[in-house]
């Protein structure tokens, strides 16, 4: 069957309701039922769109993925800025979006990576691209930054800063659900100013 605009929206109507309620209340804890009542599909069309819910659920993170990228995108490569002063934007946007009760679906990889990575191979693969795709853009922005002289590091190569930055701030994230407030995202932007050897607190 040819793939129309309708149900291509519906489609992503379906994606963009799990991913709302999956940020809240976790992948096994959300039945198909009602992620179809949220995006006001009928229950009998699932499987016209996945086969599986474990298809679903990887189809849902690559889509996740796919518009954080571009989000991320969009600030990483703005013009007019050091590649310092978009890295920090890019932390600012992490901690404002990240923040206790304003998810809003901006926690998927924080929320569902411990979880889904036991239950499904191919969900877990997702994750995994998923955060190979954000990790490299961390890697070339700390890269154009070291040429630009707006930052610096010591000694080690920008993947494995990136790597570790990327890694403090998902963390950061559980902690923040742990303590009910942001004082971790303020410690993890004061210790992402000193690896990248930034002024300021």
């Amino acid at each position: 069957m040819p793939v129309t605009t309708r149900s291509t929206d519906t489609r992503r109507s379906i994606l963009d309701a799990a991913q709302r309620i999956m940020a809240h209340k976790g992948y096994s804890a959300v039945g198909l039922s009602e992620v179809l009542a949220e995006a006001g599909v009928p229950k009998g069309s699932f499987y016209h769109f996945f086969s599986s819910k474990d298809a679903f659920g990887e189809a849902m993170l690559k889509s996740y993925f796919a518009d954080y990228i571009a989000d991320m995108d969009r600030i990483l490569t703005r013009s007019g800025e050091s590649a310092a002063e978009r890295l920090m934007a890019y932390w600012q946007q992490w901690r404002q979006t990240q923040s206790v009760d304003e998810c809003q679906g901006k926690c998927l990889a924080v929320k569902l990576g411990a979880e889904v990575a036991d239950l499904s191979e191919s969900m877990r693969l997702a994750l995994k691209e998923g955060t190979d795709a954000v990790v490299d853009r961390i890697e070339r922005t700390i890269a154009a930054g070291l040429e630009d002289g707006s930052l610096s590091i010591d000694g080690d190569h920008p993947r494995a800063v990136a790597q570790v930055l990327y890694d403090m701030w998902l963390g950061t994230s559980v902690m923040v659900k742990i303590h009910r407030n942001l004082a971790p995202m303020d410690t993890t932007l004061a210790a992402t100013r000193r690896l990248l050897h930034l002024q300021g607190s």
